[in-house]
């Protein structure tokens, strides 16, 4: 019994020093120059590892995403890439704080209601470059806690636009493309929601209308989701060229500044609110175009992140990271209107019902498409078949920046930047996803990589197209696939075969230490997932649908 214990602490204390690396004197001066680098990290909503044409094969089928697949031959396209969780709230917690759900607290989704957010004892990437001399800003979706000290600009950003949760928990006058199909605001969102309720269209958000902040002021209720990507566009712009210690006023998004100040590097991180639905690409109304409504909004995607690239090439590329990902893969149950997983289709469980994407943890929930760019840094037209998660982001950042995190907490990401810079392989030796919604406890770490390895302790439970969801089931011993010769996921191997005991072993070590040491971890958080009416967002609740415009 002592034994165990003892290599079960030894194990811990390995985990610890390989969850955050440190980079030496010597790697130091090989990774920044005389200017601190700026980074700009693209984060995709409910996009699909498919979805990206450099993932394609040859001839598959015509790609939507050109100027994402250009950035891929100039930069390095990152084929084994995992999104932290396989949902919104969890997984932008975890890349903004290098930590799992059950140690930053965020372990499911926040509501429009929700009092809290990420949990302030958290301390954020932005907070840590901002304290470091980095202008930092945000353009996009949050969904972190939107009130008080929980909102962007209190969590370490210089500058915020965006909206403050998923671009569908609220109505417009205008609605997107969604499945089922939500009315406009008009007459009123508590009028709204009684009569959906009574229609069977209870997940349609109704009681508020979706609100656009700058900073923390509503200046749009409802926003108008078609003029978004051109505004979010423009803003980008606009802080990649200015960058002033101020931010920049919506009402000056149009107008020539001058110049940024070359002495203050930048973190731009643009969360998009594609592909997550309601999808409304101006290109596809009011008819249908070719490849549909999805296709229409991936091309509206790719060119918004053309324009950034553009952008930075024109200000500053020597000297500037893009890093483009997603936050979780496509939203399954939305059909015609999600994306594509590419061979990862999780075949086991599509054979049993249910879904196998968003949610989930099966590659088709976590594997991400994923780019990273930085003219004469990152070797161009490379591909990395490491292991690597957004919990990476972190680290490797504040590693390139020359930017120590706090020392009185336990991280669970690794440093990238021999993978990024150097072309070397050496990613994440295990992975683990955590429950985000379907069977099993939320934030639980239910589902393990090792190598070529996947072992699953429980699976089922996620809605598919069509409604079907299949019923939980654990596994134990765990179902564990080799992805080597399995990427769809559809014949484990046999427990009895000497691989198999193998593999079984050495997860369940990995597994019993990162949980040890989590429970070990004096530095949890716990997040307020309590809700109240009066904490939605309303910039005026004496008119219907809280409707307000500042902008002019």
């Amino acid at each position: 019994m002592a034994g165990s214990v003892f290599l079960l602490l030894l194990a811990g204390t390995l985990l610890c020093g390989l969850l955050f690396h440190t980079v030496s004197q010597n790697e130091a001066g090989d990774r920044t120059r005389t200017r601190r680098p700026n980074f700009i990290i693209i984060l995709a909503d409910d996009i699909g590892w498919g979805d990206l044409g450099a993932n394609q094969q040859a001839g598959q089928r015509s790609s939507q995403t050109p100027h994402l697949d250009l950035m891929a031959q100039q930069g390095m396209r990152l084929t084994d890439f995992h999104s932290p969780a396989s949902t919104c709230s969890p997984s932008r917690a975890a890349l903004l704080t290098g930590r799992h759900g059950l140690r930053n607290g965020v372990t499911h989704n926040f509501a429009v209601g929700s009092v809290g957010g990420l949990p302030l004892s958290e301390t954020t990437l932005a907070e840590i470059l901002h304290q470091g001399g980095y202008y930092t800003a945000m353009i996009g979706k949050w969904h972190l806690g939107h009130n008080g000290p929980y909102s962007p600009t209190n969590r370490g950003f210089d500058y915020y636009l965006g909206i403050p949760y998923s671009n569908d928990m609220g109505c417009t006058d205008l609605p997107g493309y969604d499945l089922p199909s939500c009315p406009p605001c008009y007459p009123g969102p508590q009028i709204l929601h009684n009569r959906l309720k009574r229609s069977g269209y209870s997940s349609c958000y109704t009681k508020v209308a979706l609100p656009l902040f700058e900073n923390r002021t509503i200046v749009e209720q409802p926003l108008d989701l078609w003029r978004l990507t051109q505004r979010y566009t423009s803003t980008a712009l606009n802080v990649i060229h200015t960058a002033s210690k101020d931010g920049v006023p919506f009402s000056q998004v149009r107008a020539q500044l001058p110049k940024q100040e070359r002495g203050q590097p930048f973190l731009l991180y643009v969360a998009l609110a594609h592909m997550h639905v309601p999808l409304y690409p101006p290109s596809y109304a009011p008819h249908p175009s070719e490849g549909g409504v999805y296709a229409a909004s991936l091309r509206e995607m790719d060119g918004l992140v053309g324009a950034i690239k553009n952008a930075s090439d024109a200000s500053d590329k020597e000297n500037t990271l893009i890093w483009f990902t997603g936050d979780n893969g496509p939203w399954e149950q939305k059909c015609q209107y999600a994306g594509s997983v590419g061979p990862f289709l999780g075949k086991w469980q599509t054979s049993r019902g249910g879904g196998s994407a968003k949610r989930t943890t099966w590659e088709g929930g976590h594997r991400v498409p994923t780019v990273s760019y930085w003219p004469g840094r990152v070797p161009a037209n490379s591909t990395s078949s490491a292991l690597l998660s957004g919990l990476d982001i972190f680290p490797t950042l504040l590693s390139l920046a020359g930017v120590n995190p706090p020392s009185d907490r336990r991280y669970d990401g690794i440093d990238a930047t021999d993978v990024l810079l150097h072309g070397k392989e050496t990613g994440n030796e295990f992975l683990f996803h955590p429950n985000s919604g379907a069977a099993g406890k939320y934030g639980d770490l239910q589902t393990v990589r090792l190598g070529r390895h996947k072992a699953f302790y429980i699976t089922g439970a996620a809605e598919a197209c069509g409604g079907s969801t299949g019923r939980q089931e654990l596994h134990d011993p765990p179902m564990i696939f080799d992805l080597s010769g399995d990427k769809g996921e559809e014949t484990p191997l046999d427990p009895t075969t000497e691989e198999y005991k193998e593999v079984d072993e050495r997860v369940r070590r990995w597994r019993e230490a990162l949980l040890y040491d989590i429970a070990t971890d004096q530095s949890v958080s716990t997040a307020d997932y309590a809700t109240d009416q009066s904490a939605a967002p309303c910039c005026d609740p004496r008119h219907t649908a809280c409707r307000c415009n500042t902008l002019g």
